[in-house]
């Protein structure tokens, strides 16, 4: 008679397991993927690759490069003493760009068409992307903030001589040298389809979208 107690014991079905147990048991199953968030490396590493392939289109990359023409070729005036201390070098470095700087300066008030052509075509033109709008604008914004040394120059007037001489000259060689870093990094960066943002200049164009 003890036999069929323990008979029945034996045909007794399994308890069921927990979900609980069953997650951490088997951890491929689809159930506990919640359970395994993706790292935070890979996750970047996916947000790179994709970022990738939002390319700039070629049309706003050239009319954003060809902005800060503008700029560079009204900053050129304050490189005048390097001009005098290294004419063939800067005229080699200049020479593939001489023609495109004689058509600039060959038209009457080249600077201020430039400048309506770039803030009302560019800037103000809703049509155009926001990529070349911020680019044009943040061109128009280092060519204003060009002409400050020049209004100083003209409220002071230094001699060619003495200090302030050699301030004149220190000060136009500092800024002629800025301007052409501007313009290269300016420049590169829009041929690349990338944001160059130039410092307190890229905050002061952004704020007028």
């Amino acid at each position: 008679m003890s036999a069929v107690p323990l008979l029945r014991l034996s045909l007794s079905p399994p308890p069921p397991k927990s979900s609980l147990s069953t997650t951490f048991l088997h951890p491929l199953r689809s159930n506990t993927l919640s359970l395994h968030p993706i790292p935070a490396a890979q996750s970047r590493r996916l947000t790179t690759i994709s970022a990738s392939y939002n390319t700039t289109p070629v049309p706003d990359r050239l009319i954003s490069a060809a902005a800060y023409f503008f700029p560079f070729f009204n900053g050129l005036q304050y490189g005048r003493f390097l001009f005098a201390q290294y004419p063939k070098t800067l005229g080699l470095i200049l020479e593939p760009l001489l023609p495109l700087l004689s058509f600039y300066r060959s038209v009457p008030y080249s600077s201020y068409l430039a400048f309506l052509l770039l803030y009302i075509g560019v800037v103000r033109n809703t049509n155009v992307s926001r990529y070349a709008r911020f680019n044009a604008m943040q061109a128009v914004v280092l060519d204003v903030l060009l002409v400050l040394p020049m209004l100083v120059q003209r409220i002071f007037n230094p001699g060619p001589h003495g200090i302030g001489g050699k301030v004149l000259m220190m000060s136009h060689n500092l800024i002629f040298v800025g301007v052409v870093v501007c313009f290269v990094y300016t420049f590169g960066y829009s041929i690349l389809g990338r944001t160059p943002k130039l410092p307190f200049v890229g905050e002061a164009a952004d704020r007028q979208f």
